[in-house]
């Protein structure tokens, strides 16, 4: 059966129309037109009523302006608030909550896209005797001098260097299409402004770090090139600490 005129269907229920009674004042006036002659307070009467009922649609009509306008504002903020979150969450994924420099899952990607399109040097160190620091001094110490560390890198390199924070203490530096003279130099920077750096209390001290230095070419595949600077890593910390040394099979 067909739903009425004066009614809607919401999944098969019909529903009052909200606008029956400005209708029929419709409908109303038009039974009156077609009158061949009509007393004027007839006519007077009927544009009351049509006047009285226009108001009330006037009156509707902004406030449903109203209410769309606010439920378009707040829509807007709704969606403001959800790409900051999605920005939140993103950066959240991909940095590490310490430091603010990227996570190990993140810098291996940039790493391994690096390496396919153009090679890439890299520079893992770790930190000199961070467990001492940690048991003499506390893990609060110990955050403060990863942080420190971080600090070093960063004024060296420049707030948009690629670093990564590998392990507790490791940390990996990328630098796509450098070379190992590149990331010698650079190295050896970072190894300075490191052990120039003196901690507050209670360390009181300078901490220093260790550096493995490779190059490789395009299509190299990350662990190649991350095994060949840490090896370089670890002989640093067997030579001595506080040095930095190359890979010796790396790509110049």
């Amino acid at each position: 059966m067909p739903v009425p005129a004066t009614s809607v269907s919401i999944l098969g229920e019909p529903v009052p129309d909200l606008f029956k009674s400005e209708t029929d004042a419709i409908e109303h006036a038009r039974s009156i037109l077609a009158l061949p002659q009509a007393d004027a307070s007839l006519y007077r009467q009927s544009l009351a009523d049509m006047t009285a009922h226009f108001e009330r649609l006037m009156r509707e009509t902004r406030r449903l302006i109203g209410r769309s306008d606010r439920a378009e504002r707040e829509m807007n903020m709704l969606n403001a608030q959800l790409q900051t979150l999605a920005r939140q969450l993103e950066y959240r994924a991909t940095h590490d909550a310490l430091t603010g420099v990227l996570n190990r899952g993140a810098i291996i990607e940039l790493a391994v896209g690096a390496l396919k399109k153009s090679g890439a040097a890299l520079i893992v160190l770790d930190i000199d005797h961070f467990k001492q620091v940690n048991d003499e001094f506390g893990h609060p110490a110990g955050d403060a001098v990863i942080q420190g560390i971080v600090g070093c890198l960063h004024r060296t390199m420049g707030d948009g260097s690629l670093i990564g924070r590998v392990g507790g203490e490791e940390f990996t530096v990328l630098m796509p299409g450098a070379t190992l003279e590149e990331g010698y130099r650079l190295a050896e920077e970072l190894r300075a402004a490191i052990a120039g750096h003196v901690y507050e209390h209670p360390v009181n001290r300078a901490i220093t770090a260790s550096f493995g230095v490779s190059a490789s070419p395009a299509g190299t595949s990350f662990d190649h090139a991350y095994g060949a600077a840490d090896t370089a890593l670890y002989q640093a910390k067997r030579s001595g600490r506080n040095r930095v040394d190359v890979a010796v099979d790396a790509a110049g």
